[in-house]
C-alpha cells in the first residue's frame, strides 16, 4: 500500500511539474524566444552531426537557459504577490534573479559558438 501511495504521489508531482513547464512555455515570451532558439540549435545540431559530447552540451546549455529562466519567473511572480508596488528591495531581487538568467545564457551562447563557428570556417 505504502508503494501505491508513493507512485501516485511522484505521478502527481510529475503532473504538477509538467503544468507548470506548459505555464511557462505558454505565458513567457521571452521562454517563446528561448524555445523557438532550443528548436532551431536542436536542428542545425542534426544538420551538422555534432558529436555526442556537443550535444550533451548543448543540451545542457538549453536546459539551464529555460530552467533559470523558469526560476526567475517564479522569484518575479513571488516578489510581486509579496510586493505588488515597486519597492527598491523587490527591484534589486528581481534583478538578481534576471542577472543569473543573463549569465547562463552568456554561457549558452558561448558553448553554441564553440560548437558551430568550427562548422561555418
Amino acid at each position: 500500500m505504502n508503494f501505491v501511495r508513493f507512485v501516485k504521489g511522484r505521478l502527481k508531482s510529475f503532473v504538477y511539474a509538467a503544468r507548470g513547464a506548459y505555464i511557462l512555455i505558454n505565458t513567457e515570451h521571452s521562454v517563446m524566444v528561448q524555445v523557438v532558439v532550443a528548436v532551431a540549435i536542436t536542428l542545425m545540431g542534426f544538420i551538422f552531426k555534432i558529436s555526442q559530447t556537443e550535444w550533451i552540451l548543448q543540451t545542457l546549455a538549453i536546459g539551464l537557459v529555460i530552467g533559470t529562466e523558469g526560476l526567475n519567473t517564479a522569484i518575479e511572480k513571488i516578489a510581486d504577490f509579496i510586493h505588488p508596488d515597486y519597492n527598491d528591495k523587490i527591484g534589486t531581487i528581481k534583478d538578481v534573479a534576471a542577472g543569473a538568467v543573463f549569465v547562463v545564457a552568456v554561457c549558452a551562447v558561448a558553448i553554441g559558438m564553440m560548437i558551430y563557428l568550427p562548422k561555418f570556417f
